[in-house]
């Protein structure tokens, strides 16, 4: 086959699987560090496959329409081929990024017409462009249109908003014709238990291979998350992969991993980085702060990562001070090993039938100093 999940191990409600795709499996819970225009900013695609040990990347299937475009990166053989990268990816499918273009984008039946942030031009994505656009990037998987109720919204606004939503995933998947492709359904429904009851219930007829949770981490409290994600565990089939989308921190991994997700994204631990913010065992670091300037001691003592085995507190600091570039790539290889890390130690817990000590004693730590600055 060219996708199929097996759930391996469940510990509390926590998972431990494996994905199969055409690019090579995928042990989960996972982390997928973020490329949105082909690339993970700052990072070397060698770095992230033998130091960060990224098991799948993420692209983003509105930015790469526009630039270079789906029918350049079809003629170089895919995305795969074109960016060099020889394990999965997965792509989304541009709703929250179109939701995003607010006065720049008309929602329709048919469809989205927005302006290019770029120049001004326009364009309509439709449930069967947006799949024809990702049949033509190549990911191992990929996602169903979806509009992104904004937060806050009325449920009135949401309820509606749903049953656009299905209709496009409905659509979406009838002209979806790539078995190598697995197409994931998107569960909208905002902060509401009925509304994402219904949007859970009407994508499990439609059966597809995997469920993302969508329009969450949009400004909504964190209690409301993990409400709703909980909600959908004992909703969503149990065979099937379940991929929290845009989340998030350390906290919300391990949180929403202790609820049945299997699968993140999010910028923050590259975008963090690339500010002189890293994530460590004992809290979140700003490095550029002075009083790390004769601190010689890596990022984490216990990391193993290319830059804690070489480089020194005092040596990032200074390399943030004078704007040097590779400060972004040495913080980035850094906060994405923690991540990916971070998972894997989840994965052994889940294995192990330990996770729910694992999950508060690594929360104990992550906050016993509070964010170091």
């Amino acid at each position: 086959m060219s996708f199929s999940f097996k759930l391996e191990k469940v510990s509390g409600k926590a998972r431990a699987g494996e994905l199969i795709t055409p690019h090579g499996k995928i042990k989960t819970p996972i982390f997928m560090p973020v490329g949105t225009r082909g690339t993970v900013k700052a990072i070397l695609p060698r770095d992230l496959e033998e130091d960060i040990k990224a098991q799948i990347i993420l692209g983003n299937t509105y930015h790469l329409y526009l630039r270079p475009g789906h029918e350049l990166i079809s003629k170089a053989g895919g995305l795969h081929e074109f960016i060099g990268w020889k394990k999965p990816i997965l792509t989304d499918s541009g709703g929250f990024q179109v939701m995003s273009l607010s006065g720049l984008r008309k929602i329709t039946p048919e469809g989205v017409r927005f302006q290019s942030h770029i120049d001004g031009s326009y364009h309509l994505f439709t449930p069967e462009k947006v799949i024809e656009i990702q049949n033509a990037i190549g990911a191992d998987i990929i996602m169903s249109f979806d509009e992104c109720p904004p937060f806050p919204a009325t449920k009135k606004y949401v309820a509606e908003s749903l049953k656009t939503t299905l209709d496009w995933a409905k659509r979406g998947k009838e002209v979806h014709k790539n078995e190598k492709q697995a197409l994931f359904g998107i569960v909208q429904g905002g902060i509401y238990e009925d509304l994402r009851q219904e949007s859970a219930e009407q994508l499990m007829r439609l059966d597809f291979p995997g469920y993302s949770i969508g329009g969450l981490a949009v400004g909504e409290e964190k209690p409301d998350m993990l409400r709703i994600t909980s909600f959908l565990n004992d909703i969503l089939p149990i065979d099937k992969p379940r991929y929290l989308m845009g989340v998030g921190t350390p906290e919300d991994l391990l949180n929403n991993i202790e609820n049945g997700v299997d699968m993140f994204d999010c910028v923050m631990p590259t975008r963090n980085a690339r500010k002189g913010s890293v994530f460590t065992r004992n809290g979140r670091m700003v490095i550029k702060s002075a009083r790390f300037k004769e601190d010689f001691r890596p990022l984490d003592e216990e990391c193993d990562c290319y830059t804690c085995r070489n480089f020194s507190r005092a040596y990032l600091r200074h390399l943030f001070s004078v704007d040097e570039f590779i400060a972004m790539t040495l913080a980035s290889i850094h906060s994405l090993h923690f991540y990916l890390e971070l998972v894997t130690r989840a994965r052994e817990a889940i294995l192990e039938d330990r996770y729910e000590k694992f999950k508060v004693s690594t929360l104990l730590r992550l906050n016993q100093e509070g964010e170091l600055i």
